[in-house]
Formats: structure tokens, sequence, C-alpha cells
């Protein structure tokens, strides 16, 4: 599979798989063993985590597969990010959902994450969300910290709007090398807002959360959208998810789609898309289809 390259000698399969639906059908380690050797054996060796996903279990979960695989660990690059505290029973100090970037909390939560994942280190720590207590010297510290013990590769955002960006990669002294943000075909502001945009610029790959839209994108066959979709996909002897992510690979800002189904066979179907050669007028068609009016 294609590689996206990052700063800091970091590369990233040009598809990532995300555990945040594993709570629905992924029940044993028998299941993560089908779901990882699909992806490695498809060359989809990136995966996206987060210390909330499950209710604080997932890390953990995945963390029990790779402790009786630790030889695949070099053949892989985890991600994971911090910094949402959910209400929880396994949180009992959290009284309100809120964010949390204090150097402690930071620190502490890559050593569970390390602990749950079974590894001694990530390679890329993402702050989940943007919080309007950020302290950006103490945060840039803390990262930089982090990148230089060892524990983690690399750092970058979630979420995050070009000016919070900027002002946290402002006070480093190494580069952040992601925003990870939400863009598909239902959610395309960011194409239009600046938030791309400013991405490319910088040479910086955005990490693509829901690019599927959850799904919804498949939910009813009757909208503008799914019937161009569906069109397509029989021009194109693709699914319709596949034409979906060939949408959002075919940008010249080298997008990284976060994938996050449960089915090996949809797995598949998702790699399917890094071979589609999508047309321009096509392209422009769905564009057109999700924003229900020609462009401007």
């Amino acid at each position: 599979m294609q590689q996206v390259s990052l700063q800091r000698g970091l590369s990233l399969s040009r598809l990532v798989y995300g555990v945040w639906r594993w709570d629905e059908k992924v029940q044993t380690l028998k299941d993560i063993t089908k779901l990882v050797d699909t992806c490695l054996h498809l060359g989809l060796d990136s995966f996206d985590h987060a210390d909330l996903y499950n209710d604080y279990r997932n890390e953990a979960f995945f963390g029990q597969w790779l402790k009786q695989n630790p030889s695949l660990r070099k053949a892989m690059k985890l991600v994971s990010k911090c910094g949402i505290q959910l209400l929880s029973e396994s949180r009992p100090q959290t009284r309100i959902k809120h964010y949390d970037y204090r150097r402690e909390h930071i620190r502490q939560s890559v050593e569970q994450s390390l602990k749950n994942l079974g590894t001694d280190y990530l390679d890329v720590l993402l702050l989940h969300r943007p919080s309007p207590l950020l302290d950006a010297a103490v945060v840039a510290e803390t990262l930089t910290s982090l990148v230089q013990s060892g524990k983690v590769r690399a750092v970058g955002v979630s979420n995050f709007t070009p000016g919070q960006f900027r002002l946290l990669q402002s006070a480093m002294s190494i580069p952040l090398v992601t925003n990870q943000i939400e863009l598909n075909l239902l959610h395309h502001e960011p194409l239009i807002d600046g938030s791309i945009d400013f991405l490319y610029q910088e040479g910086i790959h955005a990490m693509i959360w829901s690019p599927l839209g959850g799904g919804s994108l498949f939910q009813s066959a009757n909208t503008p959208c799914q019937q161009v979709l569906q069109h397509m996909a029989g021009k194109y002897q693709v699914g319709a998810d596949a034409l979906a992510l060939a949408w959002l690979l075919k940008h010249p800002a080298c997008f990284i789609p976060v994938i996050g189904t449960n089915r090996a066979e949809r797995i598949a179907t998702s790699v399917q898309a890094l071979s589609i050669d999508l047309d321009l007028q096509d392209w422009f068609a769905l564009y057109t289809a999700a924003r229900g009016k020609e462009v401007p």
C-alpha cells in the first residue's frame, strides 16, 4: 500500500484503520486477529486509537492481542489520542465532560496508553480536541519532552482550527505532523473554510475521521448524493464506499482517511479506492450532488 510521509521521518499507510467502533461487533481476540491480519496483508499498517474509545477499554483490548503477537509491533504504526475526559464509571473523579491538557495529565495518559497497548512507544500522539484553556507553552514543552524521551515518535492534533494549530505550533520546537479532522461528502465545509488550505500550504497531511459520514452516506438511496454515488460505482465497478474514499483521495493535499469498519471484506473494498483514478468531472459531480447546487 502507498505510504504518506509525515515529518520527523514518519510515514503512515494511505488508509488508516480506526478502532473506535470495536464496541459494536469486535468481541474476541480472534476477531482482532482477523481484522489486523487483513489490514497487514493489504499493506494497511497504521492503526488509530484513543484513550477513551469504548469507555476507555479499546486500547487494553488491542493490547491483549498485541501481547500475544509481539513480533507484529514493528510491522505497524500506532496512533493514539488524549485530552477528552468523559463521564464514566472508570473515571469516578470526572464530574463533567471536559478537556485536560495539564502537563501531568498528558504524561499520565501516554503512560496509560503504553501500558494498555503493551508497547514502549506510540508512533503518533494526538491532542483529541482543542480546549479553551490549553496553555500552548505548557503543552508544547510536554509534547516535546515526550518525543525526546522516545515514548512518542511524533505529535499532532485533532479537530483544531488553523488558528489553534498555529498557536500551538508557534510554541513548539518540533513540528506538529497532522491534524485529524472530519471530512466527507456530507461534511465538506473544510474544503472551503480554510482548514484544508492551511494544512496544504504547510505541507501537512490531514488524517480524515468519518470519511464515509459514519455510514450516513448509505442510509438512503433517495438522496441526490447517494444516487450519483451508486451510478458512478457502477461506472467504476467498485462499491459506493470505495468511491466515496476515492473522492477524498483525489485531493492534491494527500489526505489520510481513517476507516472504521468491523468487517474484513469491507476493509478489502476500501483499499480498492487507492486504485481508482476518479475523473475530474466525476469528482465535481459528486461534490455538486453533496452541495445540492452547482459550484459558483
